[in-house]
């Protein structure tokens, strides 16, 4: 509805009052429609089960999990690595903008809300219409005749205002809002994936390392052992079997190198990967071996109670619940009528020279409303989606707290047993070092065959490196725990 605007002081009055009005009944009367998001509580314990166990040599404790984990490792490389990683790598760079578009689309939303103002100009050019005549005639209608060519100016503004009384704008920009939440989160749970797997591969690389060194040095004791049984045979107290199996010892060890070598290039590479660099470009730095980072005495758990505060995946999926929930009120508000203040001003000069001319003006200004009669059931069923998806998203919710719990437990329990079978293999590892001494004393003497040697040799070997793998596999299962506690993310710089 479009109504004149009123010319006279008193007619002006009454639509200030009239306006006035309006605004104060939707102060008083607006309503916000659809549910109000409620945080769910996560369904955790009191406390962690702790599943300790005797010969380990580091507990878990229910202290404070440390922000910056990675420093208990007291590795100054991997420190400097993971804050590299941080700053540069490119999946935390595209999460960032994705919170960015997040916060332009919130801006986009809020924007419903507000009054819009557009200006308009134009000049026409209208062309002679014809003169009317009788047909199969040159006769001329009477008081029918042609007008000359004309230009129409006009230029003006409309400006609009919809009032947001059952807050569909609100629950849209609710909405909005909870999804820029939801990309945080994801930017989050992205850098604490980047800061996992650097220390994951940086741990990887050095065990390489280690287990590299671990086959040179059996590989030297094979070469020694070689060259003694072929003095042996040269003077008649070894056979050439002997010999050939000293030989084909030597080449099964050595035949692992090359793969290990490649092994240590490409774990270099998915550092340099992580940190947004070329292939090759860490390898001066981390060629040179180095120690397995080892885990502290003390594993902080902290308390089940602050997990979702530090769970990015948590925190994602709350969002994405509170985004569900807005958006049944989004839904539902299409079932009433929405009222828009409008006006629009415009001159509509007839010549050039008259285009200030005030008598030229058009006034309109007045409210309208748009009533939702009959839409063939779409607003209810758009409303049935909603509460659908918010379901979905409750459940979802549900189960990623589940999942976070399991991956604590199941790490939990991982840690007390990779570190029991690093005490036993240590063990291992002294016996095969004491079985491979005797044996290669006692062949010299003659007293033991040469397969005894090679036996004790092939297990010391695999007892060292079985060792190195379970170093490196009691670091790897704290790094998963501190994944699964989620904790590191805040070290990074906002968006």
């Amino acid at each position: 509805m479009n109504l004149p605007l009123p010319t006279s002081s008193a007619s002006w009055s009454r639509l200030k009052i009239g306006v006035a009005l309006v605004s104060l009944a939707c102060a008083a009367g607006c309503t916000t429609v659809g549910p109000n998001f409620l945080a769910p509580k996560a369904a955790l314990p009191s406390v962690w089960s702790l599943h300790q166990q005797a010969g380990t040599a580091s507990t878990p404790t229910l202290q404070a999990v440390e922000t910056m984990w990675w420093r208990s490792f007291g590795d100054p490389t991997l420190d400097s690595l993971i804050q590299r990683a941080v700053d540069s790598n490119l999946d935390v760079k595209v999460a960032t903008s994705r919170v960015l578009q997040s916060r332009t689309a919130r801006s986009i939303v809020n924007s419903a809300s507000m009054p819009t103002l557009n200006g308009s100009a134009s000049v026409t050019r209208a062309g002679a219409a014809p003169v009317a005549r009788l047909a199969n005639s040159d006769e001329v209608l009477p008081g029918v005749q042609g007008s000359g060519p004309a230009t129409l100016y006009r230029y003006g503004f409309d400006a609009s205002w919809e009032l947001d009384f059952w807050g569909r704008t609100k629950r849209a920009f609710e909405s909005a809002d909870a999804r820029g939440t939801a990309a945080e989160a994801n930017r989050h749970a992205v850098i604490l994936t980047v800061l996992t797997e650097t220390a994951a591969n940086y741990v990887q690389l050095r065990a390489t390392q280690a287990t590299h060194a671990s086959v040179s040095e059996v590989l030297a004791l094979a070469r020694q052992s070689l060259q003694l049984t072929e003095l042996r045979r040269k003077a008649g107290a070894a056979t050439e079997l002997e010999t050939a199996e000293a030989a084909a010892q030597l080449g099964t060890i050595e035949a692992q190198l090359p793969e290990l070598e490649e092994q240590e290039e490409r774990l270099m590479n998915a550092l340099a990967l992580l940190l947004g660099e070329a292939p090759g470009t860490l390898s001066e730095q981390l060629r040179t071996a180095a120690p397995i980072p080892p885990v502290p005495a003390h594993m902080p758990v902290g308390l089940s109670s602050d997990l979702a505060r530090r769970r990015p995946d948590i925190r994602q999926a709350e969002a994405m619940l509170h985004a569900a929930t807005a958006d049944i009120g989004v839904a539902e508000a299409d079932f009433y009528p929405s009222i828009s203040l409008t006006g629009g001003f415009s001159m509509n000069p007839l010549s050039f020279g008259s285009l200030g001319d005030w008598d030229s003006r058009r006034f309109g200004i007045g409210p309208s409303l748009n009533l939702p009669i009959f839409q063939g059931g779409r607003i209810t069923r758009t409303v049935e989606l909603r509460k659908a998806q918010q379901q979905e998203a409750a459940l979802l919710y549900q189960k990623t707290v589940l999942n976070a719990w399991h991956e604590i437990d199941d790490a939990l329990i991982a840690y007390g047993s990779v570190q029991r079978r690093r005490s036993i293999l240590n063990g291992t590892l002294d016996n095969n070092r004491v079985a491979y001494k005797a044996a290669l004393a006692r062949y010299k003497g003659g007293a033991a065959t040469f397969l005894d040697v090679l036996l004790t040799q092939r297990g010391l070997l695999d007892a060292q490196t079985a060792l190195v793998r379970s170093n490196a596999d009691v670091s790897l299962v704290a790094i998963r725990l501190y994944k699964a506690l989620g904790g590191g993310w805040e070290i990074a710089p906002a968006a």
